[in-house]
């Protein structure tokens, strides 16, 4: 399923619009025993902090491995969505195997986004070391994704996404998002702006561009 997700809010943007794949991994919610409350969670998340043009396309699968495998692949090599974000299946139990389907079908590894995503859940309980959260990029001859495996519950995506903040607003621990503009820049994606009230993405000064005055 493709949604368009319009943005105006800033005119710096005119090349191609940000393509993004959304899926949501859990045998009973893809079954209809429960609505998926993943994917909702993390297009409210996107629509409120990304500001640059994006799409979306979504999935609900099962928590199987081949499954899992074969979306990666089609999000990428066939959609060619530029950011790809799993939510579920990354526990220890028996079921839980979207890092491992993850990583099969990954050109390289970027273990620092689970790092980190690990970092902000203990913050709050200590069975986020139970977190097999991680990140890859998948490339072709042509084109290359980066892809996150994040947590299952709403609550929880928003803090590894948007890190830690006291209550007067200031960062006290970085959120995973932050790095992914610029990551999307090396690999030859769009360019991706953020509200930095609510997540403000790190470039070098010499990656920034420069917001054009308003017509």
């Amino acid at each position: 399923m493709t949604a368009a997700m319009p943005k105006t809010k800033n005119p710096a943007m005119a090349e191609r619009a940000l393509l993004i794949g959304l899926v949501s991994i859990s045998d009973r919610a893809s079954s209809g025993v429960y609505e998926d409350q993943g994917i909702p969670a993390l297009r409210d998340w996107l629509s409120a902090t990304i500001l640059s043009p994006f799409r979306v396309e979504t999935r609900l699968i099962a928590d199987d491995r081949p499954t899992i495998e074969q979306t990666l692949i089609e999000l990428v090599d066939t959609v060619r969505c530029d950011l790809v974000l799993t939510t579920g299946g990354t526990g220890p139990s028996r079921r839980d195997v979207t890092p491992e389907a993850t990583k099969a079908i990954a050109t390289k590894e970027m273990p620092g986004f689970g790092e980190q995503m690990r970092q902000i859940s203990l913050n709050f309980v200590p069975t986020a070391i139970l977190s097999r959260q991680t990140a890859v990029i998948r490339e072709t001859a042509d084109h290359a994704a980066l892809i996150l495996n994040l947590p299952g519950q709403p609550k929880s995506i928003r803090e590894t996404l948007e890190g830690l903040k006291e209550a007067d607003g200031a960062q006290r621990v970085a959120g995973i998002f932050a790095a992914v503009p610029y990551c999307i820049d090396l690999i030859g994606g769009p360019y991706i702006d953020t509200d930095p009230a609510i997540c403000k993405a790190f470039r070098p000064k010499s990656a920034i561009r420069p917001v054009p005055p308003a017509a």
